[in-house]
């Protein structure tokens, strides 16, 4: 927004940032509506909403609203969500996903590209900024012009963007993220934990909308999990809240059903933990009864382990994300049982529809809330 000086600037600055708040939450609002919510005459707000609309942000709302009554009809406006643009970004193991989202948080553009665990740091990090770079590109953009990019990685992250641990990524431990990211996109950086960024995800355009204490478990080439408590991501004393480490043989127990039945059906095929249960969901699918059963027998497996998360927490709700997520109700309904079962109070289950897509959804709300915070002060 336009920069002025002195007491009655100062003013100015606040009654637009109020006006322009107001438009955020809003579908569309007229002069005097804008005027009452911000505190303003409605002159004020007339000027202002100019001001705005020269300067981009806003925008008089034209659409067709059928037949009127007589009389002219009152000017209308809205938020203009293209005036800015930020970026999301998830780091996994096997691949690398970005976005780019304007403020409304519509995804304008989006790119995912294969990475490996074994990869140096410098390595993925340079990785991650070409990929920004590419996928600004297919949104018309340049990185000088966004709001804020939002990173999320495995590994616990402190509040700095610091990597204190990774077991699932070569060379990262330690890595400060965000330092070494601000110096490689002229962008505002945030980080945190992908994690966390998934189940923010969940509750701002998954599953969890309107939800306040959650319980995401995220299955693919890992477990992983994120807890929402209060209607905020967990974080925990050292920044762990959520995380499950490594575990033995590198699979939880669970998946022993389904890498069973993988090779029992193919023994010639050598396949990981999420490649045998993406190949058992397929046979399930295809009516194998033996499949069905191994894929069943991983979701009572994987309901087993999160019983000891679900009674003391006490969360409305568990969303089974990830990889494993499209398998859906040949998941969900095993699960259900189980809590039905084991649980004071069972929560319901579901099956997120954010898909791999999670942790860089999250991280555009990341950026979203940094460019709230920054833009519209």
């Amino acid at each position: 927004m336009r920069q002025q000086s002195g007491d009655a600037s100062l003013l100015r600055r606040l009654n637009s940032a109020a006006i322009l708040r107001v438009l955020r939450e809003v579908d569309v609002a007229t002069l005097s509506e804008l005027a009452r919510a911000a505190g303003v005459s409605r002159p004020t707000a007339e000027v202002i909403v100019d001001d705005l609309i020269a300067e981009g942000w806003a925008e008089e709302w034209t659409e067709d609203q059928g037949d009127r009554q007589r009389g002219r009809p009152a000017r209308r406006f809205r938020f203009r969500s293209a005036a800015g643009h930020v970026l999301g970004v998830g780091i996994g193991g096997s691949s690398l996903r970005a976005m780019v989202a304007d403020l409304a948080g519509t995804v304008v553009a989006s790119r995912c590209v294969p990475s490996h665990r074994h990869l140096t740091a410098a390595e993925r990090l340079d990785a991650v900024a070409a990929l920004a770079v590419e996928t600004a590109g297919r949104a018309g953009l340049t990185l000088e012009g966004l709001a804020a990019a939002g990173v999320g990685t495995t590994g616990t992250v402190d509040a700095a963007g610091r990597v204190v641990k990774s077991v699932a990524l070569d060379d990262w431990t330690g890595l400060d993220l965000r330092g070494e990211l601000a110096r490689r996109l002229p962008v505002p950086v945030l980080v945190d934990n992908d994690m966390r960024l998934a189940v923010l995800a969940e509750h701002w355009r998954g599953a969890a909308r309107g939800r306040s204490d959650v319980v995401y478990l995220f299955t693919g080439d890992r477990i992983g999990m994120g807890l929402l408590v209060g209607g905020r991501p967990h974080r925990g004393a050292h920044a762990a809240g959520g995380e499950i480490g490594s575990q033995p043989n590198d699979n939880w127990t669970a998946f022993r059903h389904v890498i069973d039945y993988a090779m029992a059906a193919e023994p010639g095929e050598l396949r990981s933990m999420r490649q045998s249960a993406d190949f058992a969901i397929g046979r399930a699918r295809a009516g194998e009864e033996k499949a069905a059963l191994a894929v069943r027998e991983l979701a009572r497996g994987l309901a087993a382990g999160l019983v000891t998360v679900v009674n003391p927490l006490d969360p409305e709700m568990v969303v089974i994300g990830g990889a494993l997520a499209s398998a859906g109700d040949l998941l969900v309904e095993p699960v259900r049982e189980v809590f039905e079962r084991h649980c004071l109070y069972p929560p319901e289950v579901v099956a997120s529809d954010l898909g791999d897509d999670c942790i860089a959804v999250g991280a555009v709300r990341l950026a979203l809330d940094h460019a709230d915070e920054h833009l519209f002060k």
